[in-house]
């Protein structure tokens, strides 16, 4: 079998969540300890909890909503660039050197936001990168159809109007967020990341792994 990363953060109450987004609980319902058939607990999370994906509804009433995305989209062959730049955005000048070639499609970014998720308790941070506005035009000029980032946000937190997922999300790109890629090396690989299927979904939890090329 080919190895395998596994890019998901573990969902628990102690992880990061963007702020004012529901915070995570996970309850007991039944418990075989009190004499219930079986263990069932409840789960109380937003739909842009840990490593999730974004389709273009979260910024655009009336697009396309989680459970209607292209699965062939979210999954195949997928590049790994790195971007050492500790904080700021990603601009042209950064991708034009990443190395993507002409037909890539899926592009992930690895950056110092990875090194977060070894934090047991994490703080949300005052700086991390993201993909800038004039980061997302080149991507779409040059037809990445799924842009992934290892932090909550592809996007600076406060950005006005949010250029960067309009962008993005408006040029049917799927965005998927809170990847863990601490122990990916750069490079080629195989994606898969499936997002739960809620219906009419401004986007979902997704379990994402890397598989060798």
């Amino acid at each position: 079998m080919s190895r395998m990363w596994d890019l998901s953060l573990p969902v628990s109450p102690d992880m990061l969540t963007w702020p004012g987004d529901p915070p995570v609980r996970i309850e007991p319902a039944h418990r075989i300890a009190r004499g219930d058939a079986a263990n069932v607990s409840e789960i109380h999370m937003g739909t842009h909890t840990g490593t999730h994906v974004d389709p273009p509804h979260h910024f655009i009433d009336g697009a396309p909503t989680v459970e209607s995305l292209p699965l062939d989209v979210l999954m195949g062959d997928a590049v790994v660039v790195e971007i050492r730049k500790p904080t700021g955005t990603i601009g042209p000048e950064e991708l034009e050197a990443a190395g993507l070639a002409e037909g890539d499609t899926r592009v992930l970014f690895k950056t110092p936001n990875s090194a977060i998720w070894a934090e047991p308790h994490p703080e949300f941070p005052a700086e991390y990168v993201s993909v800038g506005p004039e980061g997302a035009n080149w991507l779409v000029q040059h037809g990445i159809r799924l842009v992934g980032v290892d932090f909550l946000s592809v996007e600076k937190r406060g950005s006005p109007g949010h250029p960067t997922h309009i962008t993005l999300l408006g040029a049917g790109v799927i965005v998927i967020e809170g990847l863990n890629l601490s122990g990916v090396e750069p490079g080629r690989y195989q994606l898969i990341c499936l997002p739960i299927k809620i219906l009419g979904g401004d986007g979902a939890p997704a379990r994402a792994v890397l598989l060798e090329a």
